[in-house]
């Protein structure tokens, strides 16, 4: 298993859901009065190395912070769930001996690049429009979600 061995063309997006999607907005919630957002993520892999698929289950919440200390504040939750095709995938992974996946370390960054850029980007047109429109998820180091 080899690091050089990833070959962003033998990658492929082969599905995508949105699995969840809610926004939950007080009727009389303040826009004006947003000082900031919390958010937290999590990311899961699942694998299907003889038919070369990896599943990427991406979720994110997010809260809106106000100014004003005792309001309902906006939320959003969202699930995306995307399978990727991994024409080289036996080079890049590796089954041991308790059945888990040993994933290069530069499959794992692809993909977790790839789903959580792609998940900003949804989020950004679903925010359009709500409580949560100036929320823009960070730009990480994408490592960071294979922890």
């Amino acid at each position: 298993m080899s690091a050089n061995l990833l070959q962003p063309d033998k990658i492929e997006i082969v599905d995508f859901k949105i699995i969840k999607g809610q926004i939950n907005s007080p009727f009389d919630f303040e826009q004006d009065k947003v000082k900031g957002h919390t958010f937290n993520v999590d990311f899961e892999l699942g694998f299907n190395i003889p038919d070369k698929l990896i599943k990427a289950e991406f979720t994110v919440n997010v809260e809106t912070k106000s100014e004003k200390e005792d309001c309902e504040e906006a939320i959003g939750t969202f699930s995306f769930a995307y399978v990727f095709y991994i024409d080289n995938i036996e080079d890049l992974t590796k089954v041991e001996d308790d059945n888990t996946v040993t994933l290069s370390p530069s499959l794992g960054n692809a993909l977790a690049s790839i789903t959580y850029s792609t998940s900003r980007g949804i989020l950004m047109t679903r925010f359009q429009g709500t409580a949560l429109n100036n929320f823009i998820l960070p730009v990480i180091n994408p490592n960071k979600l294979l922890e």
